[in-house]
């Protein structure tokens, strides 16, 4: 689990033992004492997990240079979610215990609860139906979140209702608090990532998620480099900012199918003019070609990312590793040394792919990298039997020297590089991965 998503929820559980440490367990016997502060702080971690689940659904820019780029703030994002969900059940689980602890261990001993009376147990009526029909509907979209099978096309819009339910389990969470949460230190905490998520959740619906980076442009030029590839040329209006080789940003061809991110395949040459390489990975992106045409409006949101070309760092070779589409960004970085030379450069490009001859990728590569001396290309055809592995790229190069490996393709193979390399060079490798996944 993320080191900042430990760190959160850490924290939350320090603030809440600082408040039991001053208020006590609440209850007379132990048995009632341990369910109902288990009760209390799972619906903490939930509410307080879900409150970032909404703040980094924002796309924060200012986070993507702690975090490590906007796909690093949307695996959080995710994760936060999938824990809220887990702590939502458990929370949901407890509430039905009670009964099962009465059975067990007697009603004496049962903590009291806060009395209340006209608009505030109004209040707190509403918020308990809120949040019992909130957490089922949140566990359902946690559930059909991880079922990649199920359409994007559907889960997007499901997906947009999720602040409105975040909105309801505030509510629940705000009226139903005990009373002594809000004069202990817990009570800023609790109500500023109430606060925080609400006006996320606010921003999301009011459609302001991202505004000032769009732009509108227009479809210039369409090919197919490759026959699951599709390369689109797209001419933006004057607020578009410029971006760093190796960036992506979120383009939306079609307002009912919603925006999807592509990294940004080129260096920008200051004519406002973006090229994104698309490979039919899905529903949406296989359809692609027959959906678009030139003179296609377009919206494009960016950029985003720090998968940029690294500065020089003479203590470490710098390795390149492209797996198929994952080549992008590499082809930016190429563009970008061609418009920028850099002297001092020296890396290593490898690039996997399963038929060399048949890959249009290959001389294009060849050619950028002809005139970069700094940078020498490997080609690892799998058909051929020259599939790229760690052990190949620790024969090749000098395991006893610190290296930066960047990498850009499938998952799966990210992770057996990762493994393989860093048994190899022993805590002298920075493994780099752009792996921006919004579902």
């Amino acid at each position: 689990m993320n080191i900042y998503l430990t760190g959160f929820i850490a924290l939350l559980v320090l603030v809440w033992a600082g408040m039991l440490a001053v208020s006590g367990l609440g209850a007379n016997s132990l048995p009632w004492a341990i369910y109902t502060q288990a009760f209390y702080l799972s619906g903490l971690l939930a509410i307080g997990l879900m409150s970032l689940t909404m703040v980094l659904a924002t796309r924060p820019v200012w986070l993507e240079r702690p975090l490590g780029g906007m796909d690093r703030v949307y695996r959080l994002h995710k994760w936060s979610a999938i824990l809220a969900g887990v702590f939502a059940a458990m929370h949901w689980l407890l509430e039905d215990c009670d009964d099962l602890i009465e059975d067990l261990f007697g009603r004496h001993g049962h903590p009291l609860e806060d009395h209340v009376g006209g608009w505030l147990h109004e209040l707190r009526e509403i918020g308990e139906e809120l949040g019992e029909i909130g957490i089922y509907l949140v566990l359902a979209v946690v559930v059909l979140s991880l079922l990649k099978l199920f359409p994007y096309h559907l889960w997007r819009y499901l997906h947009r209702a999720v602040p409105l339910l975040y909105l309801a389990l505030a509510f629940h969470a705000a009226v139903l608090a005990p009373s002594h949460y809000w004069s202990q230190p817990l009570g800023p905490v609790f109500g500023g990532l109430l606060a925080a998520g609400s006006v996320a959740a606010l921003w999301s619906l009011l459609g302001l998620i991202g505004w000032t980076r769009r732009v509108r442009g227009t479809i210039v030029s369409i090919s197919t480099p490759a026959p699951d590839v599709v390369e689109v040329v797209c001419q933006l209006e004057s607020r578009w900012r410029g971006h760093r080789a190796g960036q992506f940003a979120f383009v939306n061809f079609d307002r009912w199918e919603g925006h999807h991110p592509f990294t940004i395949a080129g260096a920008d040459q200051g004519d406002r003019r973006v090229t994104f390489m698309i490979k039919a990975l899905g529903d949406f992106t296989r359809v692609l070609p027959q959906r678009i045409a030139v003179g296609h409006r377009v919206t494009v949101e960016g950029p985003y990312g720090v998968f940029v070309r690294p500065r020089r760092d003479s203590q470490a070779r710098q390795i390149w590793v492209a797996g198929g589409i994952g080549v992008t960004p590499f082809i930016a970085w190429l563009e970008d040394l061609h418009v920028n030379p850099d002297a001092s450069l020296v890396a290593d490009l490898h690039y996997s792919t399963r038929n060399r001859e048949r890959d249009p990728i290959v001389p294009r590569l060849e050619t950028l990298c002809a005139d970069l001396p700094g940078v020498s290309l490997h080609i690892h055809d799998s058909q051929a039997g020259r599939s790229l592995t760690a052990e190949h790229l620790a024969r090749l190069h000098d395991a006893t020297r610190k290296v930066e490996v960047w990498f850009c393709g499938p998952r799966r193979f990210a992770g057996q590089l990762r493994r393989g390399l860093t048994r190899a060079w022993r805590g002298r490798l920075r493994f780099h991965q752009e792996a921006f996944e919004m579902r």
